[in-house]
């Protein structure tokens, strides 16, 4: 028989837990949840019909499908619902090829990275992906982009560096408008495109390590660019255009090792650059002991260079502007080709004042968007217009 203290002792231990065991009660909760769900899953073979649904709503919210670095030399159609899927990586893979189908099933995707394959071409239903907004195609056997590129309105960085691209799409620029970066660089291109400099989101632009001889004349379009990097075109790229200064957000500027002799006075107009490269170039203009004392030094030396230019350009009395206004007779006019007119008419036309339209550069289309540019408050108010020139009497 036990003793009364020991009795005592038994009763307060059970009491504690008791106490125990009442502050835990919502803990146990889900453990009896659980063996409800259990039993009734295994009731006619629910349990697997479970697991497959389970399974099912994990591939439905599916957002990431990473299949880098797996040797595949190949891709075939999957049971992946592909709409799903926001963003798909295949680098590092021996693909050579990528099926239109696949592609065209991939409504809702982002960003996909195919770099460093075996790919020569790019399927044609890529212009499909509406949302894309990353590709990246860097370290492939790629000589030029398809055409439907142009149809991916919503990419914003493309990576097509390291393959072996001799031209861009003509439109580009025309289409790709959200585009903040894009990078060429390691290819054997020759020129890039003139719609490049109608890309007004563009932040960045690396075409360097290719065969470039000239970049587009209307870069001051590019009111966003903060990077371009064309060095390392060696031989074939001998001068910058004007415009290179006149990128009002332009902060690094590397035109290195290229065989640029004389650097565009508008440099010194180059108010928030930061960094400019220009060693191995043989720059005569700015000379070398300017380039030796860094950036201000050039930019100074480039400025007073522009402002001595001016000085010694001679004053015009009329040197642009719309003119003498002219009469003329109606909107249906005189006809432009002289064979149409009688003598009567032109004889009427030299006492009137009348405009012979056949003097007049036509201007139809000049509202295309490829013509944009001719609208650049700087072209417009320029001296050297050719649609604002000074008629001539």
């Amino acid at each position: 028989m036990m003793g009364y203290e020991q009795m005592n002792q038994m009763t307060m231990t059970t009491t504690a837990m008791m106490k125990n065991f009442n502050t835990m009660g919502p803990i146990n909760t889900p453990h009896k949840k659980n063996t409800r769900r259990s039993v009734s899953a295994i009731d006619g073979g629910a349990a697997a019909a479970a697991a497959a649904a389970r399974e099912g709503d994990r591939c439905r919210n599916l957002k990431t499908l990473d299949l880098s670095g797996m040797s595949l030399a190949s891709l075939s159609a999957s049971s992946i619902n592909l709409a799903s899927i926001s963003k798909l990586d295949l680098s590092n893979n021996n693909i050579q090829k990528i099926p239109e189908s696949l592609v065209a099933r991939m409504l809702n995707l982002l960003a996909l990275d195919l770099h460093s394959n075996q790919l020569k071409t790019l399927p044609n239903s890529i212009g499909c992906l509406s949302k894309l907004k990353f590709l990246n195609v860097a370290g492939n056997y790629l000589q030029f982009l398809p055409k439907t590129i142009e149809d991916c309105r919503s990419l914003e960085e493309l990576n097509a560096n390291f393959n072996e691209l001799t031209r861009l799409p003509d439109a580009i620029g025309f289409e790709l408008t959200n585009l903040t970066k894009l990078s060429v660089n390691s290819n054997k291109l020759i020129l890039l495109p003139n719609s490049v400099s109608h890309l007004t989101s563009l932040r960045v632009l690396d075409a360097r390590l290719n065969r470039l001889g000239s970049l587009p004349e209307d870069l001051e379009n590019l009111v966003n660019l903060q990077v371009l990097n064309v060095s390392q075109n060696f031989q074939h790229l001998t001068a910058l255009p004007y415009s290179v200064g006149l990128l009002i957000s332009l902060v690094e500027l590397d035109v290195s090792y290229n065989g640029i002799t004389v650097l565009p006075d508008s440099l010194g107009c180059l108010r928030r650059i930061q960094k400019l490269s220009v060693e191995g170039n043989p720059l005569v203009s700015p000379p070398f002991e300017v380039v030796e004392q860094g950036l201000e030094a050039v930019k100074q030396y480039m400025s007073e260079k522009m402002t001595e230019s001016y000085k010694k350009t001679p004053n015009k009395k009329k040197s642009w502007g719309i003119g003498k206004i002219v009469k003329y007779k109606t909107f249906n006019g005189l006809s432009s080709s002289p064979a149409r007119r009688t003598a009567g008419d032109r004889r009427e036309g030299e006492r009137e004042g009348f405009i012979n339209v056949s003097d007049y550069r036509q201007i139809d289309g000049i509202a295309s968007p490829r013509h944009v540019s001719l609208f650049n408050p700087r072209r417009l108010l320029s001296p050297f217009s050719a649609y604002f020139s000074p008629p001539r009497y």
